[in-house]
């Protein structure tokens, strides 16, 4: 799958449909950051006065249990339509940006 599709990210952090949005990225890359940036907005709310903010992984992949829903489309330039990927696949690819990140390999 090509990394610089566009992708959509379909959350729904609470149990009513009314809490459901999307957000949409140029990349695959971007979406796994924009859900990093979710996470990271999720604990600045939470820790208001907390002058730096970090996490680690098994927080963020805490949160993301805990949604109601989260899940991407990302665009297949073959067909021209959208595939669907689970929450096991988003935690699979911002795993492997996070080492990439953290100067490990693959």
């Amino acid at each position: 799958m090509p990394s610089m599709s566009h992708t959509i990210l379909l959350v729904q952090p609470g149990i009513l449909p009314e809490t459901r949005t999307f957000s949409d990225f140029e990349t695959v890359n971007e979406c796994m950051e924009g859900v990093c940036r979710i996470f990271e907005e999720h604990l600045k709310h939470n820790n208001p006065n907390a002058p730096t903010i970090t996490y680690d992984i098994r927080q963020l992949f805490d949160y993301m249990d805990q949604l109601a829903d989260i899940s991407c489309l990302i665009y297949q330039n073959s067909t021209k339509t959208y595939a669907p990927y689970n929450k096991e696949w988003i935690k699979e690819k911002i795993y492997v940006l996070m080492r990439r990140a953290a100067g490990g390999t693959n």
